[in-house]
């Protein structure tokens, strides 16, 4: 059997991560600001992150696992380590596989591994994920602007329009 997930960087509106980036680091202020809320932050981030995959038309299986880890979290607060380090590792398959964004997904895979060995930080190694992907994305979204007019074709030729 065998599952493909397809996400290219044409499927993602300029509207989509504009609100990715500001849902991301208001989850990540927030963290940093009430560390003793974070089941609430984190869960409300998820549940939050997975309705937006889903009005954007994303697959049915990366819209409905931050929704599920959400209420996880919501439901077990006391499993927040082990669930939001879940939701990590395959939100960072996905990044590796999908976005081509390697570098992010191997800095996802570490803060997996680092929310496990150490669960008392589990808000910060959150908070430090979240800066990163919202930094990561506004580099992105700022490229994107510079090159508004300008097209690459199979050449290697760059067109201005």
């Amino acid at each position: 059997m065998m599952f493909s997930i397809s996400l290219g960087e044409k499927q993602r509106s300029k509207e989509q991560k504009i609100i990715n980036v500001l849902l991301t680091l208001t989850t990540a202020v927030l963290t940093l600001a009430f560390p003793n809320l974070l089941y609430l932050i984190a869960g409300g981030y998820l549940l939050a992150l997975g309705l937006m995959f889903a009005a954007f038309k994303f697959p049915g299986a990366v819209a409905a696992l931050p929704i599920v880890a959400g209420a996880l979290i919501f439901i077990f607060p006391e499993l927040i380590p082990y669930t939001f380090a879940g939701f990590l590792g395959f939100f960072g398959l996905i990044m590796l596989f999908s976005f081509q964004l390697s570098f992010l997904g191997i800095i996802t895979f570490i803060i997996a591994v680092l929310i496990v060995m150490n669960p008392d930080s589990v808000a910060y190694f959150i908070a430090f994920f979240m800066l990163t992907y919202a930094i990561s994305n506004l580099i992105q979204f700022y490229k994107q602007w510079k090159n508004k007019g300008t097209k690459e074709t199979s050449d290697g030729e760059i067109i201005i329009e």
